[in-house]
């Protein structure tokens, strides 16, 4: 039974305009000849270029000033090598000097995709049929670094989405990180993560049952410092670090709008990428409700899954996940607990999809395979295309698969209610192929999705073209749901 699909004529497409003031690195050598140059000039020309240059990129940062002067405190142990060295600068030095050490990045200057889409908190002033929605998309600039950013819109009583107008200015979140970690669940973490104990035990047996983030990074930078340990040793503890950098929170200004809020890699486990967030309104059965996404943090040899949540989209908390059930990508959590427990959506092995359920929703173990390839289009894998969605006829789980030529189409399957490890039905055919015109791309032949949402009665699916740009497609349910509970759709 083929279901029909209303495919909408918009598309969201990257914006090489949307910029941010990221840290700029240049070495040791060039940066101390840099502040050494600056250092050289007098008052009045330091005064003249730093003028220039807030002339020149005030008006596309909030507060550069303040960025400048915050990227010249990063450098600051470096200046400081001479004794008292920096405590003779003026601002003006300061500020300049930090300019040096920052460059603007292309946010979305490569693609725009892999969209997911929640029901705004707000959901005031609207008229009847209408809801209000927060879509998330993995922006990819120059060397593919994938972050995650905002749009807010409206879907109408017709499904059309009506999305507002972003901000003319990025803004990055201000860090902190947690303050103590429980050694024993970190421990359990470095095993997962194949660390040698040979190389973690003389870190962790020093350390308290609960420490604190400094005490393990000053540590480990301690050994470091010994020119003569092993590569295998100094990779070890270099991953001590990056996972201990994986906890932490971030704040986003108050003044700024949600299209200016970008989720950039911060810790070093997410350096090349925070890839594919799947954003879910979580209920927690009380009339509480918070944004929960998984995503995938990635360094450029390594995979982690992550977890964050907020309450506003001001501030968010980002965890890493535990377990053995918490490995690869594509994980996916359900809306809400089922019989007491959170529920979570892999692709452990990178081919069939799992269940897991858990006390906490950070700790995953006991992965229950509820899915294989079965039909030629996803004959190379099967995963979700984002967290499960509520029905009176079961959870509907959007999912991809992938055929010859490593094509990627969009499909649907139905599990139980009480019980999701049992699948009711599953289309036989793909919801979405690539069209002829989505075929071409960053990576051809792809359609994705990290989630949906329903609206008066209709899946609101959105979904990436071929890794570039990204767009929507309408489903009606009567008719999907019918297609699932068919004995015709095995």
């Amino acid at each position: 039974m083929k279901v029909s699909v209303c495919r909408k004529n918009f598309k969201f497409l990257p914006d090489s305009s949307r910029v941010v003031a990221r840290f700029f690195w240049n070495g040791q050598d060039r940066t101390e000849k840099m502040i050494n140059r600056v250092l050289s000039m007098d008052e009045e020309q330091v005064s003249l270029i730093l003028e220039q240059t807030l002339r020149d990129f005030a008006s596309r940062h909030r507060n550069i000033s303040r960025i400048f002067s915050k990227h010249f405190r990063r450098i600051q142990e470096m200046i400081g090598n001479e004794e008292g060295f920096h405590e003779g600068l003026s601002e003006a030095q300061r500020m300049l000097i930090g300019s040096y050490c920052t460059m603007e990045y292309s946010i979305e200057s490569a693609a725009m995709f892999n969209p997911s889409i929640v029901r705004d908190f707000d959901q005031s002033y609207l008229e009847e049929g209408e809801m209000r929605v927060i879509l998330s998309f993995r922006a990819t600039g120059e060397g593919h670094i994938s972050s995650i950013v905002f749009r807010r819109a409206i879907i109408d009583k017709n499904n059309d989405l009506h999305v507002m107008k972003s901000g003319d200015q990025i803004d990055l979140a201000e860090v902190t990180h947690k303050r103590l970690y429980d050694k024993k669940r970190f421990i359990k973490k470095l095993s997962e993560m194949n660390i040698p104990k040979k190389y973690s035990d003389t870190i962790m047996e020093d350390l308290p049952e609960s420490f604190e983030y400094y005490a393990l990074t000053t540590a480990v930078a301690k050994i470091l410092k010994d020119e003569t340990i092993s590569i295998e040793r100094r990779m070890a503890l270099n991953e001590m670090t990056w996972l201990v950098d994986s906890f932490y929170d971030v704040q986003f200004s108050m003044d700024s709008d949600l299209t200016e809020r970008v989720l950039f890699p911060i810790s070093h486990s997410e350096s090349k990428g925070i890839e594919d967030a799947r954003f879910v309104n979580f209920s927690d059965g009380n009339g509480n409700e918070k944004i929960y996404a998984t995503y995938t943090a990635y360094n450029g040899h390594t995979t982690l899954p992550k977890l964050l949540s907020t309450e506003d989209f001001y501030t968010f908390r980002v965890m890493p996940l535990h377990g053995e059930g918490a490995q690869n990508k594509n994980l996916a959590l359900f809306p809400k607990k089922i019989k007491g427990q959170f529920a979570m959506l892999a692709r452990i092995d990178g081919v069939n999809n799992y269940i897991m359920f858990s006390d906490k929703s950070t700790l995953w173990k006991a992965p229950i395979k509820i899915q294989e390839p079965q039909f030629p289009w996803e004959y190379t894998q099967i995963g979700n295309c984002g967290s499960p969605l509520w029905t009176k006829e079961g959870w509907l789980i959007i999912t991809h698969g992938v055929g010859p030529m490593r094509r990627y189409s969009i499909g649907a399957s139905l599990l139980d209610l009480e019980d999701p490890t049992k699948e009711i039905g599953r289309l036989k055919e793909p919801l979405l192929v690539p069209l002829e015109k989505e075929r071409e791309g960053y990576v051809p032949n792809v359609v994705y999705s990290c989630g949906a949402i329903i609206h008066n009665e209709n899946l609101i699916l959105p979904y990436a073209v071929s890794d570039y740009s990204s767009t929507y497609a309408v489903v009606s349910m009567k008719e999907l749901l019918g297609a699932l509970k068919s004995p015709k759709v095995w």
